[in-house]
């Protein structure tokens, strides 16, 4: 998918009192149903899904949104998000008349073209702002957005969005086998079945809960960090090993394999296993603090809380049956 132009230019509009000109950037890709142009404002922002809007029938971007982006109350909703702002083909300005017995792509194929733009800007969430003919392409994109960008929706599950929007090395690697993956199908298939899947319905000293000793890993950007922390508060902290490394990202067994490595030693040695492994750079460091809490929840379980630097410092070892919250 070639980028065919980015120009940047200043968005038309009377600025209100201490405000400055938007940058914007414009930018053309190809897609199976042939050119899009769009325009991007402002910067992604953490966390955060970027605001697409599609125009209707006679209309551009600008003569169908600018109003509204321009009106004072809406600048702060601005300032918080970046904005995409798609012109169907041939709508854009300066865009010229297609050839005759050009076939116009269909309503549905326009929806097509959204997962080009995303996968492009490596945005994984939207939210979509439509009016008319764009509402309707919008809702079609929502129908059938997943089987569409299969591939990043699944990169957004793996990753978090500071991580697509860096494009490192590592995503680029796994952008690839995904996309290219000869049993995408297959992949489909069992992506589906996660979406649908049940809630557990733990529940801490419920019918239920895991009787077992847990450890719980997520790093501290994963897509699903809030989640992983509401499992921990479901479970039995007696049992249960919670922690939350830094610079990991998504997928800490692909990031900081060396940390998860200790971390796991550690918990094999709670669990009464490998008592006479070599602990090797977690465990010599000494520049590590640990505090420790009182009761939880009633109970003489302690929780452990242990700071240390990204490169180095001490995980508490013994039984299952302290909730540890780590940084490292």
């Amino acid at each position: 998918m070639a980028e065919l132009q980015e120009v940047q230019i200043t968005e038309e509009k009377p600025l209100l009192p201490g405000q400055t000109p938007e940058m914007a950037k414009t930018h053309s890709v190809e897609t199976p149903y042939g050119s899009v142009t769009f325009t991007v404002y402002g910067t992604p922002k953490p966390k955060r899904p970027a605001i697409l809007t599609y125009h209707d029938v006679g209309l551009n971007y600008k003569s169908c949104f600018q109003p509204l982006f321009q009106f004072g109350d809406m600048q702060e909703i601005i300032q918080n998000f970046v904005r995409v702002h798609v012109d169907a083909p041939g709508m854009e300005e300066g865009a010229p008349v297609f050839p005759l017995g050009y076939q116009y792509p269909s309503l549905d194929q326009l929806a097509d073209m959204i997962p080009c733009i995303l996968q492009y800007l490596n945005f994984s969430t939207i939210i979509g702002v439509g009016v008319g003919a764009g509402a309707y392409i919008l809702s079609r994109y929502a129908l059938t957005g997943l089987t569409s960008s299969i591939p990043e929706m699944i990169l957004g599950h793996l990753f978090s969005q500071e991580e697509l929007s860096g494009n490192s090395e590592l995503i680029q690697k796994y952008r690839n086998i995904i996309t290219h993956a000869p049993n995408l199908e297959n992949i489909e298939l069992y992506w589906n079945s996660y979406n649908n899947r049940r809630d557990l319905n733990l529940e801490r000293g419920g019918a239920v809960t895991l009787k077992c000793p847990v450890m719980l890993v997520v790093g501290d950007q994963a897509p699903h960090e809030d989640a992983v922390v509401e499992c921990n508060s479901k479970l039995d902290p007696t049992q249960t090993s919670f922690l939350k490394m830094a610079d990991s990202g998504g997928q800490p067994q692909l990031t900081q394999p060396g940390k998860l490595t200790e971390a796991f030693k550690y918990f094999l040695q709670g669990m009464g296993y490998m008592a006479s492994s070599c602990m090797t750079r977690l465990s010599r460091s000494r520049t590590a603090s640990l505090t420790s809490a009182a009761s939880i929840d009633g109970n003489r379980s302690r929780s452990r809380t242990l700071s240390q630097s990204s490169e180095s410092g001490t995980l508490p070892s013994g039984p299952p049956g302290h909730t540890m919250e780590v940084s490292c």
